[in-house]
């Protein structure tokens, strides 16, 4: 019996060996692959670590370079332009980054394909890099253009200050000439205040202390009955001989005042409040600037010269006396005479 079961033994196939061999090659295949996925995930691991530290790194230079931009006062649009091109580049880099990354992750539920994502992810990395060489040109390119901007202003600054140095030159030239003047100026009052004090002063000596002819301040004040008859502006003869004795004062005056000082006559009308009734005359207006104007037009018919002489008309506005009585009305109409400056 036991020969009997030798030569069944003998005469069967032995599968196991066979079995051991494909089981040895299966797992040797396995560790095979899982040696390729971990040396791809480690290699992949080194440069998205690699990319995320370069990443970073052209982070922290675009703000640097966003704080010096910010300083800059001039090119400020162009830059801006650059450094949006510069930011959608930098969007495009972090795209890819975050595909890069969507791939890394199926590489663990996608084994049997690990070769061929390792492959995409490598043409990938390729294309990572070059935008990102192109980004560190754009940032090159930006820091000479800094430089250039910085040396410009410079430049203006110090063309800015070499303006302020000669404006203040100018500022203090012309606050010394404005003391100057003012005190030129004040020097030809004086001057003409003592002319005026001259002219008074003969005028007054020759007129005499007559009631129709007062001084009122700076002014000699003819009453109107002195040179007109009511409601006229034709001179008296009487008011001729008056004006004679003013025109000689003025002419000696004139030879005696420095031409450098602009002084004139002002001959002033004025009448009462009460209206004209004259159909040559519509109104005080009228008539206190013709009676202004007579005078004048006699002064240069003896000699004064026309260009100092003035001629103003105040109608009935510039009373002496608000009273409503004849006295106030009589004292209302007159001719003035003030040496002034032109």
């Amino acid at each position: 019996m036991a020969l009997a079961r030798a030569r069944r033994s003998e005469g069967a196939f032995n599968y196991w060996p066979g079995f051991v061999d494909a089981l040895s090659t299966l797992v040797l295949s396995v560790v095979f692959l899982l040696s390729v996925f971990l040396v791809v995930q480690f290699f992949l691991s080194q440069e998205v670590s690699g990319k995320d530290k370069a990443l970073e790194q052209l982070n922290a230079k675009i703000a640097q370079l966003n704080e010096l931009l910010s300083l800059e006062k001039l090119g400020k649009l162009n830059l801006d332009d650059q450094l949006a091109q510069l930011k959608a580049g930098l969007a495009s880099a972090e795209a890819e980054r975050d595909r890069m990354k969507g791939l890394y992750e199926g590489l663990a539920s996608a084994g049997n394909d690990a070769q061929s994502k390792a492959t995409e992810l490598n043409k990938a990395l390729e294309s990572e890099r070059g935008v990102t060489t192109r980004a560190l040109a754009q940032i090159e390119v930006l820091n000479q253009q800094i430089s250039a901007l910085r040396r410009q202003l410079a430049a203006l600054e110090e063309a800015l200050e070499a303006s302020e140095k000669r404006d203040k030159d100018s500022q203090t030239k012309i606050a010394d000439l404005g003391q100057r003047l003012n005190v030129a100026l004040a020097q030809r009052v004086q001057e003409l205040a003592r002319y005026r004090s001259e002219f008074f002063g003969r005028l007054r000596a020759i007129l005499g202390n007559r009631p129709d002819i007062r001084i009122v301040g700076d002014r000699f004040v003819f009453q109107s009955e002195v040179f007109f008859d009511t409601g006229q502006a034709t001179l008296l003869p009487e008011g001729r001989g008056e004006l004679d004795t003013v025109a000689s004062a003025l002419i000696d005056l004139n030879k005696q005042i420095p031409n450098e000082i602009a002084w004139v006559l002002r001959v002033d009308g004025h009448t009462d409040v009460r209206p004209v009734f004259n159909p040559t005359f519509k109104s005080n207006w009228e008539l206190s600037s013709a009676r202004a104007i007579s005078v004048v037009q006699y002064l240069i018919s003896r000699g004064v010269p026309a260009e100092r002489l003035v001629a103003a008309g105040f109608a009935e506005f510039q009373p002496l006396d608000a009273g409503s009585t004849e006295e106030a009305f009589k004292r209302n109409r007159r001719i003035e005479l003030k040496l002034t400056e032109r």
